[in-house]
């Protein structure tokens, strides 16, 4: 069943990750999210599994026209939730998704799983 949610830049983050690892992470993206308001710009979306049980604690990230991004492998923590968050914004503003490597967040760089075309379009 799918349900319905806002639509713009957002993290979907798999809620059922290893033994409650998942949950961890989506409670520390909304504990970081919640306490910067740099953030609002991107919305912490969950749902059960990703189907990337090998790379746990993933997240997609999405938005209207862009180019999708699955990561994972990820520590259930802040500092992961702070990373994902801040490549996450500098995601919402660019262009088509594409953001420049220098402009990575430490905490993100070796964590990429898949990027996916937005509909209608590939990479060129």
């Amino acid at each position: 069943m799918l349900k319905p949610v806002p639509g713009g830049a957002a993290v979907v983050a798999c809620n059922t990750c290893r033994n409650a690892a998942g949950a961890a992470l989506v409670a520390a993206l909304r504990r970081v999210q919640g306490g910067d308001a740099a953030y609002a710009g991107v919305a912490v979306q969950e749902m059960p599994c990703l189907f990337a049980c090998r790379e746990s604690c993933t997240v997609h990230l999405r938005a209207p026209g862009k180019v999708g991004y699955v990561l994972g492998r990820f520590d259930p923590t802040d500092e992961a939730a702070r990373a994902i968050l801040d490549y996450a914004r500098a995601y919402a503003v660019s262009a088509w998704g594409q953001v420049p490597y220098r402009d990575w967040p430490e905490g993100v760089k070796g964590h990429f799983i898949t990027r996916t075309p937005p509909e209608g379009y590939v990479v060129a």
